[in-house]
């Protein structure tokens, strides 16, 4: 007994550390043993071979494929997940037959392909393509190679780059993902996701046996909410079968998982932290995402998903069943009954009913797909119906390719009640629901209307109001910033000198706004300019003193006292002044002669 336990641990530990690398080819005469591996040929992203997931002194060999490249080990398809191989070893051979077939040391098949092209190719291979696909091909008589079976078409949890998700809807009938039974157990557990053969594949489910524990939501021309945003880069119906293919964009390391605990994941490996990245989880372990977590018209808000935020609520027009909303599976009731009658028509005449517009909705399960309507003619296909309780309509041509002959129109009729409804934000659309003409949520559109009209109006007269106060306010603060200079000046200047108050405005026009051209000369207090004719007909001279210039008011008033007490032929007459904001200025009486310094050195000159 202790020498089989001896020999089973070298065999194991052969298995796990001697595996030769075959490269990316399996052939009728290189078969896998669990001492092999393949090898994807775009420089080993992805190796097929043998693994062994059991601790015990039983061996337990999966076929399978995993990323080469990754330190974590992790698993993307296994081929015999329900028939582990309990013998020492096991081979995968191509047989006479062109089909791939897996079995034991005793000789027993534990699985193999089914191509039904046998006797027509003159050989053939095994080969792990770059993708992460296992595809047998064939050849034909006329030397051309074929693909006639591949993993991709039969997964197991994990969903790939390419990999194509059909739905028959004619034949009622999907491609499923089944997840592991356990995290060392590869065998099929409880959970499956597929698309829904009963509403034409227009949603990704995930099931618990036959029950549905999440659904993605329906497809839009807006882009459909949740999974399928992120997971389809086409969508293509032939006009029996529907099938999405997995967008690749985030590289042959992105890929969805479905988990044995019924999470349905989009990961990414993590270069920097060694470590796998979860950019979407659905439906998450709390919350309200799980199918029909808030029953009968009651919705779930996820729009703060991502703080942690989800409640059930009731739609417009609706409360809770149970008054407290303590129970979310009995859901909502209406607040006010509908009464049909014929097309609408209520008590005097009136509409008995209207639609109610609810933006960024998940639409409800269980809907009637009605084809080639447009947005008028599936609104009046549910008005007429008083069975009808809500609508949605939206366009495919932005995301499902059709032959062209197809309608793209998507029109959705719910009749009773609306189950497993949300509330997306960017990724729902518009629900039209059905609702009494006098119900609350009557009332709220009609506010909402009239605020719609009353918001803009007052907002224009509060603009206009603003606009014509501040035109007052700036009009009074002028006025008083006058009035306050007149008083400064006035305060400034002694009485008694005769001196007469410039305006800045006239000597601004006089001087051509201070022009250097009517520059007379400068010095260390300022610039002096010749004025032409003022209003009185007098040519002047302005002396402007600089900003910066360290006369104050003070010491000017002082020169300026000065200058007007003195009387004498050399000195030129100070005729008047001008304090305008930080300007200071002085103006006197033109000596067209020039200066004094320039007379008696232009003379001194001339001698010599």
């Amino acid at each position: 007994m202790a020498s089989q336990h001896a020999v089973l641990i070298i065999f194991l530990f052969f298995l796990v550390c001697s595996c030769q690398s075959l490269d990316d080819r399996l052939t009728s005469l290189r078969p896998l043993y669990p001492a092999d591996k393949l090898i994807s040929d775009d420089g080993g992203m992805f190796a097929l071979g043998f693994f062994n997931l059991t601790t015990n002194s039983t061996p337990s060999l999966y076929l399978g494929i995993w990323y080469n490249n990754i330190p974590e080990r992790t698993y993307v398809w296994v081929a015999n997940r329900d028939s582990p191989i309990t013998t020492p070893s096991a081979k995968l051979a191509l047989t006479n037959t062109s089909d791939l077939v897996l079995s034991d040391s005793e000789g027993r098949i534990v699985w193999a392909t089914d191509n039904n092209v046998s006797g027509i190719s003159t050989g053939g291979s095994g080969v792990l393509r770059s993708t992460g696909s296992f595809e047998l091909e064939l050849q034909l008589p006329n030397g051309t190679g074929v693909v006639v079976w591949k993993s991709l078409d039969h997964p197991t949890d994990t969903i790939l780059p390419t990999f194509r998700l059909w739905t028959n809807y004619k034949a009622h009938t999907a491609m499923r993902v089944v997840a592991w039974k356990g995290p060392r157990d590869p065998s099929a557990g409880d959970f499956s996701l597929s698309g829904d053969p009963t509403s034409w594949g227009l949603q990704i489910i995930i099931w618990r046996g036959t029950r549905r524990t999440w659904r993605s939501g329906v497809w839009n021309g807006a882009g459909a909410s949740a999974i399928t945003r992120f997971i389809y880069s086409q969508i293509v119906d032939d006009g029996e079968v529907i099938y999405a293919a997995y967008n690749a964009a985030g590289g042959p390391t992105t890929h969805w998982k479905l988990d044995y605990t019924g999470n349905v994941r989009l990961r990414v490996w993590n270069v920097e932290s060694s470590s796998w990245t979860v950019l979407f989880e659905g439906p998450g372990n709390g919350g309200c995402l799980h199918y029909g977590a808030c029953g009968p018209f009651g919705y779930c808000d996820a729009t703060g998903r991502e703080g942690g935020v989800q409640e059930c609520k009731c739609l417009d027009g609706f409360e809770p069943e149970d008054g407290f909303f303590r129970d979310f599976s009995r859901g909502c009731r209406r607040k006010q009954a509908l009464a049909c009658g014929g097309a609408g028509a209520g008590a005097g005449g009136g509409r008995s009913h209207y639609f109610l517009t609810l933006p960024g909705m998940k639409v409800p399960d269980k809907f009637l797909y009605v084809r080639n309507r447009s947005f008028e003619e599936c609104a009046a296909e549910c008005d007429r119906n008083c069975s009808c309780t809500a609508y949605a309509y939206a366009n495919l041509s932005t995301i499902v390719t059709m032959s062209a002959s197809s309608d793209m129109s998507r029109c959705l009729l719910w009749m009773g009640e609306l189950l497993d409804t949300g509330k997306d934000g960017d990724l729902g659309e518009n629900l039209y629901l059905r609702l009494a003409a006098g119900s609350p949520g009557n009332n709220k559109k009609k506010i909402g209307m009239a605020m719609e009209i009353v918001l803009p109006t007052t907002a224009c007269l509060l603009m206009l109001t603003c606009i014509y106060l501040a035109t007052i306010c700036k009009s009074r603060g002028t006025r008083r910033n006058k009035e306050a200079h007149e008083r400064s000046v006035h305060d400034f200047w002694d009485q008694n000198l005769e001196l007469s108050c410039i305006s800045f405005e006239d000597l601004t026009s006089a001087t051509n706004g201070f022009h250097e051209a009517n520059m007379l000369g400068k010095g260390g207090f300022g610039k002096v300019y010749k004025v032409g004719i003022l209003k009185d007909g007098k040519e002047v001279a302005v002396k402007r003193l600089t900003n910066g210039s360290e006369q104050g008011k003070e010491q000017l008033r002082n020169e300026v006292v000065l200058i007007a007490s003195l009387q004498h032929k050399n000195l030129v007459r100070l005729l008047g002044c001008c304090l305008h904001e930080d300007e200071k200025l002085l103006i006197y009486e033109y000596l067209p002669n020039k200066s004094l310094d320039k007379f008696l050195f232009g003379m001194f000159y001339h001698t010599f």
